[in-house]
């Protein structure tokens, strides 16, 4: 078995004879060791081991087995998922049973048999291997959906749970929020949530001229007017079995909204010059970049037609409220354009970094995604800086401005930001980002957790 490099063993035993003799049974694994508490947390901070090999009888009470389990207690702490195998004297089954109930993962009674514990060892490494596998999984799979979409803010990912959530409902759902946010992507993603197997249409009804869209919506028969040389489907048919997005809805013309209104409420069409209803089983997904309210109060929207839009809302929040999101996805677009382009990564400067954080982003994700192209093609040395950007270097934005003076308030909303804005620098590396904010991986891991950061 090959143990990885950075999941090295960790021999927690105060006997300098017993500590060699294990590191000789167990050579063919990476291991360091320590003699009492304080040093096998030191070392376990320092080099995140994914199996430990401990005895209870620690100094400075080795005759009691009190500080082995504040040991495996500080050790599970630090981290859940890490294999503790303790070694117990003979007699002593209670203690180890103590020891399993507590989270440690197998028990051996001395003296050990080097052979049977090397095997031990191998499948706590078997096992952790498997369960890190298995995070990895389930965190691909329920991203996949969203497999355009990169965020770290807390607001998008309600917005991804929301979506994932009415994917396999018919529930008309209507998507508000600027250009440029991302609308068709999530409208994607909810389509391949969905599991259906119809196709994925999407029409932009302001680019194309009313005396068209009626056609390219509902399609029309031969014959139906000059050049209709035969039958064609529109979107909306063409989307049958699957998810139809009506991108800027809300500039849809007067008489086609009385005309989808219809569509919505029977769930049958009728082609421009044809007289046969055709029933449709599509997903309506709607969305638009302005105040629908405000134009039904001004007359250019039908009041019922929101109201069959609006079965679900989900208005999405602009890139310059996204804690953390512009750096990055200046990462993910640097990526995926050098690549494109068959040049090296390139690396943000610090003043790109703080650049990126202070801009305003009125063009939000699409406005960011041209910026980084222009730049992955301008940058020199692999590096983007904020000459690169166009964009003027900032000074770090001041802290402070918190609306409470509650101090569990003000602590935790400070360290949700902290590790957010650490973890885009440095595109999600948790090594890097722990040591940006002086912490161990395992801590950084812990107010991850806590804090509900994914």
């Amino acid at each position: 078995m090959s143990t990885p490099r950075h999941a090295p063993l960790l021999i927690v035993e105060d006997d300098l004879a017993l500590q060699k003799q294990l590191k000789w049974s167990l050579d063919r694994f990476e291991s360091v060791t320590a003699d009492d508490v304080a040093s096998a947390v030191l070392q376990f901070r320092r080099h995140n081991p994914a199996v430990v090999t401990m005895d209870l009888g620690l100094p400075p009470d080795r005759d009691s087995v009190s500080e082995g389990f504040k040991c495996l207690e500080k050790l599970l702490e630090l981290d859940p998922a890490v294999k503790v195998i303790v070694l117990t004297g003979q007699n002593d089954q209670d203690n180890a049973l103590r020891a399993i109930r507590m989270g440690a993962y197998d028990f051996l009674a001395k003296p050990v048999d080097p052979d049977v514990l090397a095997l031990t060892v191998e499948r706590a490494y078997r096992l952790y291997e498997l369960q890190q596998e298995n995070r990895r999984l389930q965190m691909q799979q329920s991203s996949d959906v969203f497999s355009g979409l990169v965020t770290r803010d807390p607001g998008m990912q309600r917005v991804c749970r929301m979506i994932e959530k009415v994917a396999p409902s018919d529930a008309t759902v209507l998507l508000l929020g600027e250009s440029g946010t991302g609308k068709e992507v999530l409208a994607q993603g909810l389509h391949d949530a969905s599991k259906r197997k119809g196709r994925f249409v999407a029409i932009n009804c302001a680019a194309i001229p009313e005396t068209l869209l009626e056609s390219e919506l509902f399609g029309y028969e031969k014959g139906a007017f000059t050049g209709a040389n035969k039958s064609t489907l529109g979107k909306i048919e063409t989307a049958n079995g699957g998810t139809l997005m009506l991108d800027e809805i809300g500039d849809l013309p007067m008489p086609l909204q009385a005309k989808l209104l219809r569509f919505l409420q029977e769930r049958v069409i009728e082609r421009v010059g044809g007289r046969q209803e055709i029933p449709i089983d599509v997903h309506v997904v709607g969305a638009t970049h302005q105040d629908l309210r405000a134009r039904i109060a001004d007359g250019r929207f039908r009041e019922d037609l929101y109201y069959r839009l609006a079965e679900i809302v989900v208005d999405i929040p602009p890139l310059r409220e996204r804690l953390g999101d512009p750096v990055l996805l200046s990462h993910a677009f640097a990526r995926r354009f050098a690549t494109e382009m068959r040049r090296p990564v390139p690396t943000l400067a610090d003043d790109a970094v703080r650049a990126l954080e202070a801009h305003r982003w009125p063009g939000n994700v699409r406005e960011l995604q041209n910026m980084l192209k222009r730049a992955v093609i301008m940058a020199e040395e692999d590096r983007i800086t904020a000459a690169d950007l166009g964009l003027r270097a900032a000074p770090e934005p001041a802290a402070g401005g918190a609306s409470t003076l509650d101090l569990r308030t003000v602590r935790e909303s400070a360290e949700r930001q902290a590790v957010i804005t650490a973890l885009a620098r440095t595109d999600g590396n948790i090594v890097r980002a722990a040591e940006l904010l002086g912490i161990s991986r395992p801590t950084l891991y812990d107010l991850m957790n806590r804090l509900q950061i994914k």
